[in-house]
């Protein structure tokens, strides 16, 4: 089971950097099975991501694998606490939806009718320093009210119930924020 998990997180984590939602060494994916976290480890790249490089832990934050988690695994801890529901998340850096954080205060405007439907809202949250108890508890907070956070000057989370979800969510609110923000600027 391990390995399929892996699997899923080196596929979409380069997916996600071939797509533009995050550059250089920004952004981290989880899958949660049971009481254990796969998350990228600290320092990997998504581009060229492997196996080796996904860190296990459980749900208390305690380290399984020889890798160190990312430094954001306090925001995937808080998030599956708060959201049961929740088996994946996925926490990128996408240009657009980071520009309209520092232009846009409280919620990001819908514009499309798949956006309307998959994510219904998209909250901004007031910006926290990465990897801090305090990021954690300000996006684990917001997931109670909607499946997509833009986190201001920093990046986003979506949350699903597999990664493939959350990973298309992604996608959706880097599309909401590129049209918002192509929109505004004409």
């Amino acid at each position: 089971m391990s390995r399929v998990i892996k699997a899923q997180l080196v596929k979409y984590s380069r997916l996600a950097h071939e797509r533009g939602l995050t550059a250089a060494f920004g952004g981290n994916l989880s899958i949660r099975k049971g009481n254990l976290v796969f998350i990228k480890a600290t320092g990997a790249v998504m581009d060229d991501m492997t196996r080796e490089q996904v860190a296990v832990i459980d749900m208390s934050g305690r380290q399984l694998s020889g890798v160190r988690p990312s430094s954001e695994y306090r925001l995937h801890l808080a998030v599956y606490r708060n959201r049961p529901d929740v088996k994946a998340i996925a926490h990128l850096h996408p240009p657009y939806s980071i520009a309209a954080s520092t232009l846009v205060s409280g919620e990001l405007p819908i514009i499309t009718p798949e956006a309307e439907i998959y994510l219904k809202r998209i909250p901004v949250v007031p910006f926290r320093p990465a990897g801090t108890q305090e990021l954690a508890d300000i996006v684990a907070e917001a997931v109670l009210q909607s499946d997509a956070i833009i986190m201001e000057r920093h990046g986003i989370v979506t949350v699903g119930r597999t990664l493939r979800e959350a990973f298309y969510k992604a996608e959706l609110v880097e599309e909401s924020a590129r049209l918002w923000y192509l929109t505004e600027r004409e």
